[in-house]
C-alpha cells in the first residue's frame, strides 16, 4: 500500500505546523464502552456521544463529554441550573455505581482531565516508582511528553466437557500510549498468546487456516495455537475538525454487538482513517490494506488487496442519529486504484466509471435514544440487488442484502445498573462474496462483518449487571440458523466461495440446463442451528485486574444428522488491562 504510506509521510510532515492536542482511543473491549452506552442513554441529547457507533472512541472528546454530565448531574442536585437546562439534565439519574465507574473512567484518561487529580493517587506507591497512579504501572506527564505503560495478562483454565485436553488462554503483553508536545498521539499493544479453546474453536482455526481475531498462529502442544498479537497508531490533527490515525489496528462501525458494516472480529490490518467532525456531521475515511484469501505454505510473502470505505453520520436530531455507508473491495491484487484515494465521491460511481467490478456495498444505520432509557438501533447492508428480482423473484441469488436491528433498555425495570439489550441480524446467501476470490469481504481468511459469513438469522439477548461497584455479571444468548453447502452445492453462506461457484443445477438429472439462480432463502442449503449460551461472574480486585469465572454452554445441529454437538465450558482465570476471550459464533 505505497500510495497509503506515501501519504500518510507527507501528513505527517505538514502536521506539526497545524496540529493541536491530539488524543488516541479506547482499546478494544475498554470498560467504559458500557458507561458511556449508558450516559447516552441516559443523557439522550448528547451531540458527541451520538457519534459513538463509529469505534473506537476518542479519548479526548469522551471525557470532555462525561465531564460535562457529570458536572450538569451536580449543578442539578443544587439547584444550581437554570431551569431551561435542568428540565433537560434533571433525568440523567447518574447511579452510585455511575459516579464510581465515572472516577473510574477519569482516572484511566487523567491526561484529558481538568481539575485535581488527587484522588488517582495511589494509596502507596511501589518502590515509589510504580503504581503511583491508581490505574498505570508507570505514568510520565512533563511538559511536552506524556506516557503510560501498563502490563498486560490474562490467565484463563478451564474444562469442557467430553474433551480429555484443558482450555486454557495464556496471554502477556504490555500497553502503552502517550503524547508529544501535544501535537503527536501513539498507542501500541504487544501480547504473546498461548491458547486451546474449546473444541469447536479449534474446528474454527483448522476451516479458516488463521484463529479469529488474530490471524498467522504456530501449532502449541495437542490442539493449542501459539501466536503474537501487536497493534500500534499515531494520530494528529491536520485542522481543527480533521483528526487522521494511521497504523495496525482494527475498527467498528455500529451500534450492536455486531456490525454487517466492518466488526472487530477479524484481524488486525493497515489502515489510515480521517474522521471530519463539524456541526451535526461525523464523516469517516477509512483506506484499508488486506490480505485475500490464501494457503500458508512456508514462509512467502503474502499478498495484498485494498479497501476504501466511507461513513457519513448525521444527528438528525438531538437524540436521533442516521447514517449512510458504502465502501468498495479493490479486485486486484498488489495494486492500489489512486482514484479511490479522492474522500469526498461516490464509489460506486468511480468503481463502474472505471471499467472494473470491484465489490462494492452500501448501506444506511440508524439510531435513537428514548425516554432517557431506551436505545433503538439498527443497519441496512446493500450488496447487489436488481429491483425486478427482488419484487418478482425474491429468491434469487442476485438479491444480497442483509438487515439488523436492536433495542438496548439501562437501569431495567426500575433496577439500577441492569442493562438489557436485544438484536437480530439476517443476512441473506452470497452476501460478503465475489465472483473473484480477492474482493471478496474478507481479510486475513477471516469476514471483517458478521463472523458467520451470510445466510443465516441470528438473535442476540444480553444482560449486563452490576450490583456493586467491583461486580460484573453478564449474561449472553446467541440463537441462529444457517443454509450451509451441501453435497458440494454452493449456498452462499461462505463468502470465501466464488457467488458463481458451485451453484446447483436447474434440473439434477440435466448438469446441461445451467446452474440454478433461485430459490435460495435464508437457510436453504444444509440447516444449522446453534445456541451458545454463557454467564460470567467478574470481581475487580483492583483496578483493571479482574478474578473471571465464566460458564458457556453451546448446542449445535445440523438437519438431517442424528444427534446434537454439545458443549459445557467451565473456565476460571485472572485479566489485567485485557478483554475477556470470546468464543460467540
Amino acid at each position: 500500500m505505497q500510495i497509503i504510506k506515501s501519504l500518510s509521510k507527507l501528513l505527517i510532515f505538514i502536521c506539526p505546523f497545524f496540529a493541536t492536542a491530539q488524543s488516541t482511543y479506547l482499546q478494544q473491549g475498554d470498560k467504559a464502552y458500557q458507561l458511556l452506552n449508558r450516559l447516552e442513554i441516559k443523557g439522550k441529547t448528547d451531540a458527541a456521544l451520538n457519534f459513538s457507533g463509529l469505534k473506537y472512541l476518542n479519548r479526548k472528546t469522551m471525557v470532555k463529554e462525561a465531564a460535562m454530565l457529570d458536572s450538569m448531574d451536580m449543578l442539578v442536585k443544587n439547584n444550581s441550573i437554570e431551569d431551561s437546562a435542568l428540565a433537560v439534565w434533571s433525568k440523567l439519574q447518574l447511579t452510585k455505581i455511575d459516579k464510581y465507574n465515572l472516577h473510574s473512567f477519569f482516572m484511566n484518561n487523567s491526561e484529558w482531565v481538568e481539575g485535581s487529580k488527587e484522588s488517582f493517587k495511589s494509596k502507596k506507591a511501589i518502590f515509589n516508582t510504580f503504581y503511583k497512579t491508581q490505574p498505570n504501572l508507570a505514568e510520565i506527564n512533563t511538559k511536552d511528553f506524556f506516557l503510560v505503560v501498563n502490563p498486560m495478562l490474562q490467565l484463563t483454565y478451564g474444562k469442557e466437557s467430553d474433551n480429555p485436553n484443558n482450555v486454557f488462554v495464556n496471554s502477556r503483553g504490555i500497553t502503552l500510549r502517550g503524547m508529544i508536545a501535544n501535537k503527536i498521539g501513539f498507542s501500541t499493544t504487544l501480547s504473546d498468546n498461548q491458547e486451546r479453546g474449546p473444541a469447536y474453536f479449534g474446528n474454527k482455526i483448522n476451516s479458516l487456516r488463521a484463529v479469529p481475531g488474530v490471524g498467522f498462529y504456530k501449532g502449541f502442544k495437542v490442539g493449542g495455537v501459539d501466536y503474537f498479537d501487536a497493534r500500534g497508531y499515531f494520530t494528529f490533527n491536520v485542522a481543527k475538525y480533521i483528526d487522521v490515525q494511521f497504523g495496525h489496528d482494527k475498527n467498528f462501525i455500529g451500534n450492536g454487538y455486531r456490525s454487517l458494516f466492518l466488526s472487530d472480529w477479524g484481524n488486525s490490518y493497515l489502515f489510515l482513517k480521517l474522521n471530519t467532525r463539524i456541526w451535526k456531521l461525523n464523516y469517516q475515511n477509512i483506506f484499508m490494506e488486506l490480505m485475500p484469501t490464501f494457503i500458508k505454505r512456508g514462509d512467502f510473502l503474502l499478498d495484498r488487496k485494498y479497501q476504501v470505505l466511507h461513513h457519513l453520520s448525521f444527528n438528525l436530531s438531538k437524540s436521533v442519529n442516521v447514517g449512510v455507508f458504502e465502501a468498495v473491495t479493490f479486485g486486484r491484487k498488489n495494486q492500489f486504484e489512486l482514484q479511490y484515494l479522492n474522500p469526498i465521491i461516490f464509489l460506486r460511481f468511480l468503481e463502474s466509471s472505471s471499467g472494473s467490478s470491484d465489490k462494492a456495498k452500501a448501506g444506511f444505520d440508524f439510531k435513537a435514544n428514548v425516554a432517557n432509557k431506551l436505545q433503538f438501533y439498527g443497519q441496512f447492508l446493500l450488496d447487489e440487488f436488481v429491483l425486478s428480482k427482488l419484487r418478482n423473484d425474491p429468491t434469487n441469488y442476485v438479491n444480497k442484502y442483509g438487515y439488523q436491528l436492536g433495542a438496548k433498555y439501562v437501569d431495567a425495570f426500575g433496577i439500577p445498573n441492569l442493562d438489557l439489550q436485544v438484536e437480530t441480524n439476517r443476512v441473506r446467501p452470497f452476501t460478503y462474496s465475489h465472483y473473484d476470490s480477492v474482493s471478496n469481504y474478507t481479510h486475513y481468511n477471516q469476514p471483517i462483518a458478521h463472523p458467520l459469513g451470510a445466510n443465516f438469522q441470528e438473535i442476540i439477548g444480553i444482560v449486563k449487571y452490576q450490583p456493586a461497584a467491583k461486580w460484573y455479571i453478564n449474561a449472553r444468548a446467541i440463537y441462529y440458523y444457517q443454509g450451509l453447502d451441501s453435497a458440494g452445492f454452493n449456498f452462499g453462506s461462505n463468502p470465501f466461495r466464488l457467488y458463481n461457484e458451485g451453484k446447483p443445477y436447474n434440473d439434477p438429472n440435466n448438469p446441461t440446463s445451467g446452474q440454478r439462480v433461485n430459490g435460495f432463502a435464508v437457510g436453504s442449503g444444509t440447516k444449522a442451528t446453534c445456541l451458545n449460551a454463557m454467564l460470567q461472574l467478574s470481581y475487580e480486585v483492583r483496578e483493571n485486574v479482574y478474578f473471571d469465572f465464566c460458564l458457556q454452554h453451546r448446542s449445535y445441529k445440523l438437519a438431517n444428522v442424528t444427534g446434537t454437538n454439545s458443549s459445557t465450558l467451565l473456565t476460571a482465570g485472572i485479566r489485567v488491562n485485557m478483554f475477556k476471550r470470546e468464543y460467540d459464533f
